[in-house]
């Protein structure tokens, strides 16, 4: 006779359909790539299957490992990964995740892209950085012509084609970037890495990079000095005569999570690389691809806070507690409803970013838009992911600390987006510098919200606060983050007023913007329709 029967736990939530998500669909028909939504509801069933998932779970078990040398002392730099990691990338390029919209002359390509790259990450997040990375590198790269005719059908090519081979001979390309050194950090002007001319047009690096994601990428952009100043370089991993690049990887990084993507110290020993763009105008350069891979981190943060959302109203839905199931039980639907709210926030203002970098390069007033709040929502977004995955994590209780859950991953993972491409500080920084770099970009962002006056009293009120606290520029650096956190919550406010859902957009106002809210999530104030709110974040 048995001695212990198992109920009261909650079934599998998988297999379900990830982009089963009303402000992703609804996003994507608003934002001009309805035509997309095939494609990316096919995405949705696959990351939600079994079989997906346990790519992720495996390609995080069993990270990268270096191999210096080969069996005879030979140096090789090489990083291997587990099969899995090479089966997600696969299927990442096939739909065109880390370059459509570079070939793809339809109107919402990048709005289509970010749904896909949204949908697809939440079957693994680690191997969305080499992704991201190649979908970046081309705006950059066009400060080269030469380089980008020959690289730029490559890097937009829908097959994956791993292995250290010459570029032109592979089918497919991916890309990376080195920035940072251990004495700079983000002021990337203090780099010491050298560049110096050689006569046939090339230039030799020497130096170090602190933090080079994916070190097995085809080719780099990266920073030197150069005679005329700090200057961005294209150095491929093998070299057009087949030799390979002096490019030593000298240690992955043990990071707290990101764990399926290999990080790395790398040192260039006299390698060659390829002036992109003009000497001085470094900075200039690769900021184009920082600020491609900032809307990722945008998308990133988005993609884990509808994930966490998602499992947490799932266990809630089959836990029973107290004799009642867990989701009706009023503290944790204030909790869920919360949840959901911040991810729906998070979403609907991704999706207009998205839209914005599609319009950006025909109108004037969109490109000034992006500019400032693709600062401002990666300074927000990106903060607000960690807490959300703490609070999404407890929802399951000690059951959310074990591995097996999923939960600790997605929490570990959280953090990374706010950091990469420019911690909170940097964006925040960044976001004053366009203003007053920019100021067209300020009247950009208050006739986008503008267009959401009396919809909602509460959205009035702190768009009249926000045009209080930017009339006022002493202590603008001290006050950084309270006036961009202002324009981060307005900016989604706005969003939700003339598109979300009537009860997410009410509460969110209320609470983000009109004051009736605590501290920790679960603090809505009553009167908020948690059964409206809560119904967006069923997916099976």
């Amino acid at each position: 006779m048995p001695t212990h029967e198992v109920f009261n736990q909650v079934p599998d939530i998988t297999p379900f359909d990830v982009a089963r998500n009303p402000a992703l669909l609804e996003g994507l028909h608003r934002e001009g790539a309805g035509w997309a939504e095939p494609e990316v509801r096919e995405l949705g069933v696959r990351a939600g299957s079994f079989e997906v998932r346990e790519w992720g779970r495996l390609a995080n078990e069993y990270p990268p490992v270096l191999r210096t040398h080969d069996r005879y002392g030979h140096r090789v730099d090489e990083v291997e990964f587990h099969p899995h990691w090479h089966d997600l990338m696969t299927v990442a390029v096939a739909h065109g995740l880390h370059g459509s919209p570079w070939t793809d002359d339809r109107s919402g390509a990048h709005v289509a892209r970010a749904a896909k790259f949204y949908t697809w990450g939440a079957a693994e997040a680690g191997h969305m950085c080499p992704i991201s990375m190649t979908y970046a590198i081309v705006p950059a790269l066009r400060h080269n012509p030469e380089l980008a005719a020959r690289y730029e059908p490559l890097l937009a090519s829908r097959s994956y084609d791993f292995g250290l081979r010459e570029p032109s001979t592979k089918t497919g390309l991916i890309a990376g970037m080195s920035m940072t050194e251990k004495q700079g950090g983000s002021d990337v002007r203090a780099n010491t890495t050298a560049a110096t001319p050689q006569p046939d047009g090339s230039y030799r690096i020497v130096g170090h990079k602190w933090f080079t994601s994916a070190p097995m990428s085809d080719m780099f952009l990266t920073l030197a000095q150069a005679p005329g100043g700090l200057s961005c370089f294209l150095l491929p991993r093998v070299l057009p005569d087949g030799s390979r690049n002096p490019i030593r990887i000298q240690r992955l990084k043990d990071k707290l999570g990101n764990k399926s993507n290999a990080s790395s110290e790398i040192e260039y020993e006299n390698a060659t690389g390829w002036l992109v763009g003009a000497e001085g105008a470094g900075v200039k350069t690769i900021i184009e691809m920082v600020n491609m891979t900032r809307l990722d981190c945008v998308i990133g943060s988005a993609t884990g806070m509808r994930t966490g959302a998602v499992q947490a109203v799932h266990h809630a839905r089959h836990r029973e507690v107290f004799g009642a199931k867990l989701i009706d039980q009023p503290a944790m639907r204030n909790v869920l409803a919360d949840l959901v709210i911040e991810s729906d926030a998070a979403t609907t203002v991704m999706m207009r970013l998205a839209g914005a970098t599609d319009r950006a390069g025909a109108d004037p007033a969109e490109a000034a838009l992006r500019r400032i709040a693709l600062a401002v929502t990666k300074y927000w977004v990106c903060k607000r992911a960690p807490a959300h995955a703490a609070e999404a994590l407890e929802c399951f209780g000690g059951n959310g600390y074990a591995e097996e859950s999923g939960m600790p991953r997605l929490y570990r993972e959280a953090p990374l987006m706010s950091i990469w491409e420019g911690s909170g500080n940097v964006a925040a920084l960044d976001a004053l510098r366009a203003m007053g770099r920019q100021p067209e970009s300020v009247e950009a962002y208050f006739a986008e919200v503008g267009l959401a006056k009396g919809g909602n009293p509460h959205l009035d009120d702190a768009i009249g606060l926000l045009g209080k606290e930017l009339a006022d520029l002493s202590d603008i650096e001290f006050r950084a983050r309270r006036v961009v956190e202002l324009m981060a919550l307005v900016l989604q406010g706005a969003q939700l007023v003339r598109h979300g859902h009537a009860a997410v957009a009410d509460a969110f106002c209320a609470s983000r913007l009109g004051g009736d809210w605590g501290i920790a999530f679960g603090t809505l104030p009553p009167g908020v329709d948690t059964a409206a709110i809560l119904e967006r974040a069923y997916v099976a």
